[in-house]
C-alpha cells in the first residue's frame, strides 16, 4: 500500500481578482478543509504544505498571463516536491488553491515517465489566452500542462509537454459554446461534457479510459478534480458557476473507479472558496462524500 501524504498548495495565482483590491479566497482552502475534517478523515502519514508567492492583479506583458513568473517559480517547487514523493511510492494527495497548481505535479509527472491525466472539470480549462477574459491560468491549465501557449509556462526545465495531448481527458465540461469547446475538440484529447458522459455513461467512460491507460502501457495517470464539476445545487462555492452539474451519487460513483485502480499516481482538489461558504455547509457534505469514497476505495 502507498503511503498519502497530503501536499497543501496554497496558490490563487490562476484567478483574477473577484473585486478590485480582493484576492481570490482559494488560497484558504487546505486550512478550511482541515477545519471540517478532511485531513483526520484521510490520516495521511504526513502534510506538507508549500506556499507560493505573493498575488499579484498585473498581467506580465510577454505572455498576457497574471502571475506568469511566480507560477514558473512556483511550479519549480511543487514539482520537486511531488518528484521526490512519487520516487518514494508516496501517494501526492494535494489540496489546491486554484487549476493552475497543476503545472508542478504535471512536471514531476513528465520528470518521472509518460503519464495520463483525467481532468474532472466543469471547464474544459483548455483555452488559449487569446480567448481568455482573465489571463489567469485556472482557465488555461489543461491546455498549458499539454504543451499549448506560451513556452515560459509549457517548456518549464524544457520539460515540455508535460502530458502528452492525447493522454488527457478532459471529463465534466458544461461550458457549452462552440467557439469554447472547440479548442479542445481540434485536439488530440478525449473530451467528453457532461452531456456525453450521460449519454455514454459513467461506468463506460471510465472503464474506457483505463483500458487505455493499460493498452498504451502508461506509467500511471493524475486525477484532476475541480469542485465545480459538481452540480451548482451542492457546490455554489467556485468563482466560475453554471447551472446543472453531477449529483453526488453520479461524481462517487465516477471516482470511486478511479480511486480503486493501481494506475492512479495522485490526485488534487481545487477551487472551492471558503469565502462563497461562509457556514460551510457545503464544504462539509464535500468532505464526507469525497473521504467515504476515497476511504472505501484506495489501495483496495
Amino acid at each position: 500500500m502507498k503511503e498519502i501524504c497530503i501536499v497543501e498548495f496554497t496558490s490563487n495565482l490562476g484567478l483574477k481578482e473577484p473585486k478590485p483590491g480582493k484576492e481570490p479566497g482559494v488560497n484558504r482552502l487546505p486550512d478550511w478543509l482541515w477545519k471540517h475534517n478532511l485531513h483526520k478523515s484521510i490520516n495521511p502519514k504526513n502534510i506538507i504544505r508549500v506556499d507560493p508567492p505573493k498575488y499579484s492583479n498585473i498581467k506580465d506583458p510577454e505572455t498576457n498571463i497574471l502571475n506568469a513568473d511566480s507560477l514558473v517559480t512556483y511550479a519549480r517547487e511543487q514539482a520537486y516536491l511531488v518528484n521526490n514523493l512519487l520516487s518514494a511510492n508516496k501517494f501526492p494527495f494535494i489540496l489546491g488553491g486554484d487549476c493552475s497548481i497543476l503545472l508542478g505535479p504535471a512536471m514531476a509527472l513528465k520528470q518521472k515517465g509518460n503519464y495520463g491525466l483525467f481532468y474532472l472539470d466543469g471547464h474544459t480549462d483548455f483555452m488559449d489566452v487569446s480567448l481568455s477574459e482573465t489571463g489567469g491560468v485556472g482557465g488555461m491549465a489543461a491546455s498549458i500542462v499539454t504543451g499549448n501557449g506560451h513556452q515560459k509556462l509549457t517548456n518549464i526545465l524544457n520539460l515540455s509537454p508535460y502530458i502528452k495531448e492525447e493522454n488527457l481527458w478532459c471529463v465534466g465540461n458544461r461550458e457549452y459554446d462552440d467557439e469554447y469547446e472547440n479548442e479542445i475538440r481540434k485536439s488530440s484529447a478525449t473530451y467528453i461534457s457532461l452531456q456525453e458522459l450521460r449519454k455514454q455513461g459513467i461506468v463506460n467512460a471510465v472503464k474506457a479510459f483505463l483500458s487505455e491507460v493499460e493498452n498504451k502501457n502508461l506509467d500511471g495517470f493524475w486525477l484532476h478534480i475541480d469542485v465545480d464539476v459538481l452540480n451548482d445545487d451542492i457546490m455554489p462555492c467556485v468563482d466560475s458557476r453554471k447551472p446543472d452539474g453531477l449529483t453526488y451519487d453520479e461524481f462517487n460513483e465516477l471516482t470511486s473507479y478511479l480511486f480503486e485502480s493501481k494506475k492512479l499516481s495522485g490526485l488534487e482538489i481545487t477551487i472551492l472558496d471558503p469565502d462563497l461558504d461562509e457556514t460551510g455547509k457545503y464544504t462539509k457534505d464535500f468532505v464526507n462524500n469525497i473521504t467515504v469514497t476515497f476511504n472505501k476505495h484506495f489501495n483496495t
